[in-house]
């Protein structure tokens, strides 16, 4: 056992700190060889010596500049663990000490546990890359060799327990809880002597939470018992989270502690485990990932009570529970709805909690705030907009009359009728109060802005429903001919194609080549004409038209353009093949996608798969690079396009199937490439993995249709019903405010699966 006192009263003589030995020891190591979040460390001791010296102001800079760079948004590197001993140097002889050892516990909690055994990787103070001559000792990992060093500094931490300042203590127990299984078996003796007679609050509540951390199953009775009322608020509320990441029963005691203590914010605020500084939130998030009936209703009484607490502050910290409960189960909008639909009541008319807003993440829970939240939105500014846009979400057909009323002055509100970005939400339905607004907006609106596009998405939506719009649309063009175009087509009635295509013909002649383009396309959409538009997408591919002032992808586009024609675009093939980047070049993602859809438009011009398989193949094989995702999906939708001229791609298409990313669209590729080579069985587990972990769902979900669900074992419709039937959302990330209605989405598509629809 280490004598802390004994320890800490030497750490801290001034003998042992020798500034010029320092400097020698930190001048001596490599550090432009080491890497950091910003390549080479050879500013780091720079930093150091800033840290350890006089200047107050050079030494805030200085550990500000340490937490980008060797603890980059909690990311360690090489030149983290080298850094530590120096730290340590520093936080012994008593220089900012505390914000020191905050910044080794930060260290350590970046990192990993080092692997156990004789060849478990270098000691703390060598080189985590060097692989001595002949040794053939495997390189351990940045992130076990900060670990490692930390662990090194254990005697200066646990002494640090010891220390008279508070702030030091707090620091130094909050450090120590990061040490993992290597540093337990010294560290959790030391933290329990501290903790038996430790008498402020905030280091009592950092040793319990380290303790935890360490030795969940040893700590669990100091846990328990500190749950009471006699505990001071800060250990306590510590307690009851410490309960719950062990996995404690959820008791009344926890329930009452939590609203005893409400609002709970207040009580972490000075508490170092700033990933963890939201208690209600972070409980109601820990007991929901347990995935059971009793932890669910625990939360949902725990955040029912909450949101009708009398105090604001508490309101606001069970709002923010319940939207993410909300994301995280399918029966938390049913259960929660009164309440909250209470809370907002309560609120005042600025929505000081936030609850007014939440309203619409019930969905059709919510259909009794419906009220409420047309009273709201019927006011003026942010509040009225966010009260509509919830209502969109309620009850959408109410609201869409409430919109059309005041439409200029609901931004929110229009974004949210119009699908949102990214089409994440659903289009309010035709309505025709709506559409007359929709066209008194068109003849008003100015050039610029988002509301050409969510005009557009909503016409679009609505298709010949709204040809009354056509007038407005005309008449707007000019002033938005990027967008517009998309709107006309969707709208148009037969009565009126001749006047819409003089318009866009007209259109294809002048103006920037992007805009011309955009109308030859809309114009061969609606009419089938591509005359105007083989000259501008040859153009384009030689390069004379540029981006056009309207897209970042113009040869991918052009290529999708020139697909779309077809056989008659025979006279842009050879451009088209100038367009591919060379073979075996380094391709970046749009390359990529440029290779994709040049492959695809010269099969759909030519007939001929042979030019399109080498490319889609080589970017098949290409799996290595980040954010790869959406350009394999494409290239493996084109190879199924190709049909079984494509079997030359099989190899690497089933390469695919083993990443719950790729495996739909790599799954029906092989369908239309090579269906004789599929085990049906094997693909609806793999296609049913994919669904259930939440990586490509609605993907995963469509290709079992696609493959016949009639032919599902009983084990894997079992699966299927599950995926539709379970509490835990399959759904668990997007846009926010998004989760919910997409899930409900897929809900709805997996049922209707499962029923052979």
């Amino acid at each position: 056992m280490i004598d802390a006192m004994d320890f800490d009263r030497a750490l801290f003589r001034d003998e042992l700190f020798d500034a010029e030995l320092f400097r020698a020891e930190l001048d001596a190591r490599p550090w432009a060889s080491y890497t950091h979040a910003y390549g080479s460390a050879e500013d780091v001791p720079g930093c150091l010596r800033a840290l350890a010296g006089d200047d107050d102001a050079a030494a805030e800079e200085a550990l500000s500049e340490l937490y980008g760079s060797i603890l980059h948004q909690g990311s360690v590197y090489e030149a983290s663990a080298k850094a530590v001993p120096f730290l340590a140097k520093i936080a012994a002889a008593g220089i900012r000490t505390a914000d020191v050892l905050l910044l080794i516990g930060g260290i350590a909690e970046g990192g990993t546990d080092p692997d156990s055994g004789p060849d478990s990787g270098p000691d703390p103070g060598s080189n985590p890359g060097a692989d001595p001559a002949g040794s053939g000792a495997v390189r351990e990992s940045d992130e076990a060799a900060c670990r490692r060093a930390v662990v090194a500094q254990l005697p200066l931490l646990l002494a640090s327990v010891e220390h008279q300042d508070r702030a030091v203590r707090q620091a130094a127990a909050w450090a120590a809880g990061w040490t993992g299984t290597a540093g337990a078996a010294v560290a959790v003796p030391a933290l329990r002597d501290r903790a038996a007679i430790e008498t402020d609050p905030l280091v009592r509540a950092e040793l319990l939470t380290s303790l935890v951390e360490l030795d969940p199953e040893g700590s669990a009775s100091a846990a328990a018992g500190a749950v009471g009322p006699d505990s001071p608020p800060e250990l306590r509320i510590a307690a009851v989270m410490a309960c719950a990441d062990i996995g404690l029963p959820w008791t009344l005691d926890h329930h009452e502690a939590v609203l005893d203590l409400l609002p709970l914010d207040r009580l972490a605020a000075d508490r170092h485990d700033h990933s963890r500084n939201e208690p209600l939130h972070d409980i109601c998030l820990t007991l929901l990932d347990r995935d059971t009936g009793a932890d669910r209703e625990a939360v949902f009484a725990l955040l029912d009570a909450a949101l009708r607490s009398a105090d604001p502050e508490a309101r606001t910290e069970a709002v923010w529970a319940v939207t993410t409960a909300c994301e995280l189960s399918r029966s938390a909008p049913a259960r929660l709805a009164p309440a909250l639909i209470a809370a907002a009541a309560e609120d005042g008319p600025d929505d000081e909690t936030g609850a007014l807003s939440a309203l619409g993440r019930l969905g059709p829970s919510g259909a009794p705030a419906a009220e409420l939240l047309a009273a709201r939105a019927a006011g003026d500014g942010d509040t009225a907009d966010r009260a509509l846009e919830a209502l969109l979400a309620v009850d959408p057909v109410r609201a869409a009359s409430l919109l059309a009323r005041d439409l200029e002055r609901r931004p929110r509100a229009l974004q949210a009728a119009s699908g949102g970005f990214a089409d994440s939400l659903p289009v309010v339905p035709y309505d025709p109060e709506l559409l007359a607004a929709v066209r008194r907006r068109l003849a008003t609106m100015e050039p610029g802005g988002t509301t050409p596009f969510w005009l557009t998405a909503l016409l679009a939506s609505w298709g010949p429903d709204a040809s009354d719009a056509v007038p407005e649309l005309l008449a707007a063009l000019p002033a938005h001919p990027w967008v517009l175009p998309k709107a006309l087509v969707a709208v148009c009635p037969p009565g009126r194609r001749a006047e819409v295509a003089d318009a866009l013909r007209a259109r294809t002649g002048t103006g920037p080549a992007g805009e011309r383009i955009e109308a030859a396309r809309a114009l061969h959409e609606l009419t089938g004409d591509h005359g105007p538009l083989l000259p501008l997408l040859a153009e384009r591919l030689a390069g004379g038209a540029g981006g056009g002032g309207g897209s970042a992808e113009p040869i991918r586009e052009t290529a999708e353009a020139a697909a779309a024609v077809g056989p008659a675009a025979l006279s842009l093939v050879p451009a088209l093949r100038a367009a591919l980047n060379s073979p075996g070049a380094e391709r970046n993602n749009p390359q990529m996608d440029d290779d994709v859809a040049v492959a695809v438009a010269l099969h759909r011009i030519t007939g001929d798969a042979a030019e399109a398989v080498p490319v889609l193949g080589g970017v098949l094989g290409d799996r290595d690079g980040l954010w790869r995702r959406w350009t394999l999906v494409r290239a493996a939708v084109a190879a199924g396009s190709l049909g079984p001229a494509a079997r030359p791609l099989v190899p690497v298409l089933k390469a695919l199937l083993g990443d719950p990313w790729q495996t739909p669209s790599a799954a029906l590729a092989l369908r239309a490439v090579a269906p004789d080579d599929l085990d049906a069985g094997h693909m609806a587990g793999l296609l049913l993995d994919a669904a259930e972990a939440g990586t490509a769902p609605f993907e995963a979900v469509d290709a079992l249709v696609a493959f016949g669900t009639d032919a599902l074992s009983d084990e894997h419709r079992a699966r299927l019903t599950e995926l539709g039937e379970r509490d835990r959302r399959v759904v668990r990330s997007g846009l926010d405010g998004t989760v919910e209605i997409t899930d409900e989405r897929l809900r709805a598509r997996v049922r209707a699966a499962v029923r052979g629809e």
